[in-house]
């Protein structure tokens, strides 16, 4: 028999699932002790399942430190693994003791704030309404914990800016793609939000860099848009002057019609947060300001059946809906 067959039988035979969920507790809580009495368990017995583990694998999973411990190279690769493992678990009992409810299916998204806003509450509506009995959990976050929630297993499908779906493949942990594929969702516009008396509000249509000379109403750093206009002030070689910084585009706008700065939002989420105060919106030339928004996951054909059925729901909306001008 080939030994690396011989290593992945015995390997399969040695690991357990208690195993893991006690090592995922360990590198946590950062100490042994902790992880035992978050548990209930003895920290000799986590101990010894700890060190057959790293019998099994042949490698150290833990260092040692002042403070505790933490997981090794190899044992970061275990930890990302053993997460997948035990969230995939937690599905299966999950949609099992749904079925015994009525329930057919069960979808976890992770979108960023502008697809949540501009497009999601339809195309979900409709696909809710042809498909009563699939559960739907959708979450708001920023671009970069879309993707970590897909490699961590705690998400089936994410949606995110092109910017970062497409990313060469990195670590989920450093924002990158980490080897996720992903799909054509919907397109959108970057503009530019001004209070009506604002002297930028008189024009149609203008670059950020004329915007620079203002006070800015920022998103999250790590937000698309976010880091879209930090990297946009700096090929201009100008400073971002970022006075305040929200995490809503309702709060945007609320400290725009204010006088607390400008800001950039996406044309479609403008359109339904207008009414929050007397603005404006003016159309930015930059080519970075026409966005594409993506599905993302880890592989859209081992998609669980009703997670493929949402696929393919949201690329038909995709194809026949209009997009933004």
């Amino acid at each position: 028999m080939n030994c690396s067959v011989t290593f992945e039988h015995n390997l399969l035979r040695r690991i357990d699932f208690v195993t893991l969920r006690l090592f995922v507790a360990v590198c946590e809580s950062g100490g042994i002790g902790r992880a035992a009495e978050r548990e209930r368990i003895a920290a000799s017995a986590v101990s010894k399942r700890l060190s057959d583990l790293e019998t099994a694998l042949g490698a150290p999973l833990l260092q040692r430190h002042a403070r505790g411990v933490r997981p090794s190279a190899a044992g970061q690769s275990v930890l990302h693994h053993a997460r997948g493992v035990l969230h995939g678990l937690q599905r299966m009992q999950n949609e099992l003791g749904e079925f015994a409810h009525g329930v057919r299916g069960h979808v976890r998204i992770h979108a960023t704030i502008s697809a949540i806003l501009q497009f999601l509450p339809g195309d979900l509506g409709a696909f809710a309404r042809q498909h009563e009995s699939v559960k739907i959990d959708l979450e708001e976050h920023i671009s970069a914990d879309v993707l970590r929630a897909l490699q961590e297993g705690v998400a089936d499908i994410g949606i995110c800016a092109a910017a970062a779906a497409t990313a060469p493949a990195q670590p989920a942990a450093s924002g990158g793609s980490g080897g996720l594929v992903s799909l054509p969702y919907r397109s959108d516009a970057l503009v530019l939000v001004a209070p009506r008396n604002h002297p930028l509000a008189a024009h149609k249509q203008i670059f950020f860099a004329q915007a620079l000379e203002h006070d800015i109403v920022g998103l999250h750093n790590q937000s698309s848009i976010g880091a879209a206009l930090h990297q946009a002030a700096a090929r201009s070689g100008k400073a971002l002057r970022q006075r305040i910084q929200v995490r809503g585009l309702d709060a945007m706008c609320r400290m725009i019609d204010n006088g607390l700065g400008i800001g950039v939002l996406p044309d479609g989420a403008f359109a339904l947060l207008q009414g929050l105060g007397n603005l404006t919106a003016i159309a930015l030339a930059d080519d970075w300001a026409r966005r594409d928004l993506r599905l993302v996951a880890r592989d859209f054909d081992t998609l669980p059946a009703a997670a493929k059925l949402l696929v393919a729901h949201l690329r038909r909306a995709e194809s026949i809906c209009p997009q933004p001008a």
